[in-house]
């Protein structure tokens, strides 16, 4: 079973995550972010990834910090249960729709970090939560999973089905980039020899 479990502390924010790539889409929350633990409960359940994720931050300046050190975190124990990526397939995308809404994303487990990143939310909170932090927390997975992700979100008038499909669409392509291809069973899947950088 490919798992990792980190642990990371600042004077901002405490995080333990824990992560199973072949899992079921088991998921726990603790971060005193509701609003994005029902997205981060997409990523588990479309992607057949067991998440087990605890925060204590400070919420009382607000989510900024938990939400960018969640991101962080959760990067780096992708990054650590992905071994040296031998056999999988590297990469993954898709679409998916919410009523009007319709996200695509695509990713490489390249082990480099890029970002294009592309939602025009029609609103600037979902309840109290702030839009900009979706940006903040992709920024910290990519930089510390060290793969290269493109977000479109291609249409929606719903700020939370905008949200709803980028989280499912990044569960769905994450499950396809991780899975194991038998046709590539011992072999590295680049020309390079390596996924490291």
């Amino acid at each position: 079973m490919r798992t990792a479990t980190i642990t990371r502390n600042t004077s901002e924010t405490q995080i333990t995550v824990s992560i199973n790539l072949d899992g079921t889409g088991k998921a726990h929350f603790d971060t005193g972010v509701p609003f994005l633990e029902h997205m981060l409960d997409q990523i588990a359940r479309h992607g057949l990834i067991d998440l087990d994720i605890v925060c204590k931050g400070d919420l009382h300046i607000d989510d900024h910090h938990t939400v960018e050190d969640i991101g962080i975190t959760l990067g780096q124990a992708l990054k650590a249960a992905l071994g040296d990526k031998v056999g999988i397939r590297r990469y993954g995308h898709a679409y998916v729709p919410l009523d009007e809404a319709l996200s695509r994303v695509v990713l490489d487990l390249s082990g480099r970090a890029g970002l294009e990143y592309n939602i025009d939310f029609t609103r600037a909170l979902i309840g109290r939560f702030d839009v900009d932090l979706f940006s903040e927390f992709f920024h910290g997975l990519v930089n510390h999973a060290m793969m290269t992700l493109h977000i479109d979100n291609l249409r929606g008038k719903n700020a939370h089905h905008q949200a709803e499909t980028v989280f499912k669409a990044f569960g769905r392509a994450l499950r396809m980039a991780v899975e194991y291809d038998e046709r590539m069973a011992g072999k590295m899947p680049s020309t390079k020899g390596t996924l490291t950088a």
